[in-house]
């Protein structure tokens, strides 16, 4: 890993089109690949933006909003070119120091099933707090049981949340269904002096 090219700081409104693109890509390959946003999303105050910049090009990027103590991973990508080679895990370091600073004791973040993005959570500190149900029903989907206002027609397409427990049965009826896991980590004294 050549950790020399690369360059942390904070986002930049320059940085806009970059930052959608390696968003975009980064998700592409992940059960998060239809999760696209044709403008990053506008972080409540106050936040946490870092970008990870290899010469002109944005290569990852890690936004976080806070909440008092609490903070909540918003998006973390790593450009797909630039996979492999930490710069996911530089940008959650580098980001730790300020988050302590500014009073926050836990960070969580949101992911689904894909084993990449599981096993980084756990190499860096986080355990598994809760999980639920991503539930999508699509046109080739049964929509018996769906209502909708009058003068339209029957959903060709809906986003639900759902209970663990009827995991089998929805598995059965819809083609995609995920298991949402939240991570949490506690931050601590030694947070404060990790460095990039």
């Amino acid at each position: 890993m050549n950790h020399a090219d690369v360059v942390l700081r904070g986002y930049r409104p320059q940085d806009a089109a970059s930052w959608v693109r390696c968003r975009a890509l980064a998700f592409l390959e992940t059960q998060y690949y239809d999760d696209v946003h044709p403008v990053r999303t506008q972080l409540s105050e106050p936040s946490l933006a870092l970008v990870a910049v290899d010469g002109e090009e944005l290569v990852g990027l890690l936004d976080i909003e806070i909440d008092g103590t609490e903070a909540t991973i918003d998006s973390i990508a790593t450009h797909p070119d630039h996979q492999g080679r930490g710069i996911g895990t530089r940008l959650l370091q580098h980001a730790l120091p300020t988050l302590t600073a500014r009073g926050v004791h836990t960070l969580d973040a949101w992911t689904r099933e894909d084993a990449p993005a599981n096993r980084w959570y756990v190499r860096n500190g986080f355990t598994e707090r809760y999980r639920y149900l991503h539930v999508y029903l699509s046109a080739q989907d049964d929509a018996a049981g769906f209502t909708t206002p009058e003068g339209l027609s029957t959903p060709v397409g809906a986003f639900m949340h759902a209970a663990v427990e009827d995991e089998a049965a929805l598995r059965q009826r819809y083609r995609r269904v995920y298991l949402c896991r939240q991570y949490l980590r506690e931050l601590t004294a030694a947070d404060r002096r990790t460095t990039s």
